[in-house]
């Protein structure tokens, strides 16, 4: 992933089996530099337990 220092995003993240995806893909955002914030529907949280 190419470098993001600053960008700021919001990730909103639905119930789904993918949901699982959003942990990697804020980690790789977070590691290239970007602030992420997280948006979770009552359905995500049974796939990803928010922190």
């Amino acid at each position: 992933m190419r470098h993001m220092t600053g960008e700021k995003i919001l990730l909103g993240v639905t119930g789904g089996i993918a949901a699982y995806k959003a942990v990697d893909l804020v980690r790789r955002l977070r590691d290239a530099g970007s602030d992420v914030r997280v948006v979770m529907t009552r359905g995500a949280r049974a796939f990803v337990t928010p922190l």
